[in-house]
């Protein structure tokens, strides 16, 4: 049975475009493989406590991934873990990513556990799988006509990396107000996505 993780990061909600469109995927998939896993994680909605000092002393003092202090993070892990699809829907603030997702990465990007240190640097312990990011931006951040800059892309691409995803495909929904031709696009370079090409088992 395929399983899939939603991270929904806008605290717009279902109102959120980007929201919308991720849902649409979503469908898409529960109608191509029927009995198909949906585990949902609103960050906006049921935002993450606050990584407090029990969990810090607990990273440093390297103790056992059964200790109270690592509940949270076990949990968003073992979430991570059972996918096969990473589907994350967020927008872009001011000019990288909000702080409910930057708070799951602190919970689950974690040493010994999703990532190794070596002399040579991090290395990922997860498998890789395909990750979709849907972005919304109110400003133009990509191509010619950018007007501000994107960290967000980077900095989850490279995180992902750490723990083991590589696979990772990044799109924009940009403007304040999109008109209905740049959300029909939108919507058709998700449908073409390299990462649900990639999740259906097509060449890319």
């Amino acid at each position: 049975m395929k399983n899939i993780l939603f991270l929904q990061c806008s605290p717009h909600g279902e109102t959120s475009l980007g929201t919308q469109v991720a849902r649409e995927v979503i469908e898409r998939l529960r109608d191509a493989y029927p009995g198909v896993s949906v585990v949902v994680r609103d960050l906006a909605a049921e935002p993450l406590a606050p990584i407090a000092g029990d969990y810090a002393m607990a990273i440093t003092g390297s103790r056992a991934f059964d200790d109270p202090a690592f509940s949270c993070s076990e949990t968003l892990i073992a979430e991570l873990e059972r996918c096969d699809f990473l589907l994350v829907g967020t927008p872009m603030h001011n000019f990288t990513v909000p702080a409910a997702l930057k708070l799951w990465i602190d919970y689950v990007l974690r040493i010994g556990r999703t990532f190794a240190g070596t002399p040579e640097g991090k290395v990922g312990l997860l498998k890789d799988r395909p990750a979709l990011v849907l972005v919304r931006s109110g400003g133009v951040c990509t191509g010619p006509f950018a007007r501000q800059p994107d960290f967000l892309t980077p900095y989850l691409r490279h995180a992902l990396a750490t723990i083991g995803i590589a696979d990772t495909d990044f799109h924009y929904l940009e403007g304040v107000a999109p008109d209905a031709g740049q959300l029909a696009a939108f919507r058709r370079s998700v449908a073409a996505s390299r990462a649900l090409r990639s999740f259906h088992g097509e060449s890319v």
